[in-house]
């Protein structure tokens, strides 16, 4: 004799025949078919809705996906991920909140689903994120305009060959760039009227933050002074200056700069008017929609305002303290202190210097309030 094979369906058929024969008690089936009385009155109730087909096996996947992301907010997430490829979920979110506030967004997660899923997200080495080094510098900044930071983005040469050097400046507090602006070199002549631009546009700041490169610092000049950088003293800015080779003390300049290079040099534009146009269009969107993640995700115009210090027309003539020496520097960068002409910086030519003697025979040279040199009286030397 051979065993018979029966299928679910048949079992559970066989059941419910059993089941309305009245011979036997539910109880009684149930461990006969070695299934639970739930189970039983789901079968019996199944087959006298919809017959014997209610007795097939059915889907476990619930009736209704509370996280199923709905059309119209999918394709809003999507366009606006096209039109900024850089965005990551929580920008693209934050640039949407507040512009579509009746709607039910996801959580950032599902959207960055929702990216890898349409192939919009570049699989790549995870970035590790590093612990500050112990030394380096802390930057005293509370406020818009109370430090700015500027350098040059890494050259490149456009379509038709031509370089480009992209001077940026941004607000340190707020992150807003200030200036972005496609210029042919590093030289100050070039720089010195984007800078008077700015000054006009958005007041003066305390204080300026470069790195160690033309034309903000001299590397062989005394404290590496250069013409940029004495007027910005005449002005009442301080420059400051990151350690030589540590471009992380300047990290939050250095991420704009990724963010720029991703966003506008790839491919690089024709020419650099184009490459500037494009500039023009990436400034201002980054100014005025991206969301800014150091800032709580709100764009950084929404944190900066204008300086309250106006550019003058004229450079304030220097006021020293009645006890310095007040020495004006030649064209050719030296001045008097008798009985001989000591050579200082051809980047102090024309301005006023005071000297105070804080030691016997040891003079500190200012420009303005900045301590630029120190001379020794008895050797006649300039102490760099």
């Amino acid at each position: 004799m051979t065993w018979r094979e029966t299928s679910p369906m048949e079992e559970r058929i066989r059941f419910v025949k059993n089941c309305r024969s009245g011979l036997y008690e539910m109880s009684e089936l149930c461990d006969r078919y070695g299934i639970s009385r739930k189970t039983g009155y789901k079968w019996l109730h199944r087959f006298e809705a919809e017959g014997a087909g209610g007795l097939a096996d059915r889907s476990r996947a619930p009736l209704h996906c509370t996280h199923r992301m709905a059309d119209a907010v999918r394709e809003a997430l999507l366009e606006v991920r096209r039109r900024h490829p850089t965005w990551g979920p929580r920008k693209l979110l934050a640039w949407l909140e507040p512009r579509r506030p009746k709607v039910d967004w996801p959580a950032a997660s599902s959207v960055g689903e929702l990216l890898r899923r349409e192939g919009l997200v570049a699989e790549g080495r995870r970035r590790r994120r590093r612990e500050p080094h112990p030394g380096r510098p802390q930057l005293s900044a509370s406020a818009p305009n109370d430090l700015w930071t500027a350098d040059f983005k890494g050259q490149f040469r456009t379509r038709d060959w031509d370089w480009c050097y992209p001077l940026t400046v941004l607000d340190h507090v707020s992150r807003n760039c200030l200036g972005l602006q496609a210029l042919d070199g590093t030289d100050g002549d070039g720089v010195h009227p984007v800078f008077e631009r700015l000054f006009r546009e958005a007041g003066l700041p305390l204080a300026i933050l470069t790195d160690n490169g033309p034309p903000f610092v001299a590397p062989r000049g005394l404290h590496g002074l250069t013409k940029l950088s004495v007027w910005w003293i005449r002005l009442g800015i301080r420059p400051l200056r990151t350690e030589p080779a540590s471009p992380e003390q300047n990290g939050a300049h250095e991420r704009f700069h990724r963010t720029l290079k991703a966003e506008t040099g790839q491919p690089v534009a024709g020419n650099r008017i184009a490459q500037q146009r494009r500039f023009n269009r990436f400034r201002s969107i980054y100014n005025h929609e991206r969301p800014h993640e150091a800032l709580g995700q709100v764009p950084p115009a929404s944190r900066w305002s204008a300086s309250p210090r106006a550019y003058p027309e004229l450079l304030p003539i220097p006021d020293y303290p009645a006890r310095y020496l007040k020495r004006l520097v030649s064209s050719a960068g030296t001045f008097f202190f008798s009985p001989q002409l000591t050579y200082l910086t051809s980047a102090l030519a024309g301005q006023w210097v005071g000297l105070d003697e804080i030691d016997d025979g040891i003079w500190s040279v200012y420009l303005c309030t900045e301590e630029v040199a120190r001379y020794d009286e008895r050797t006649k030397q300039i102490q760099r």
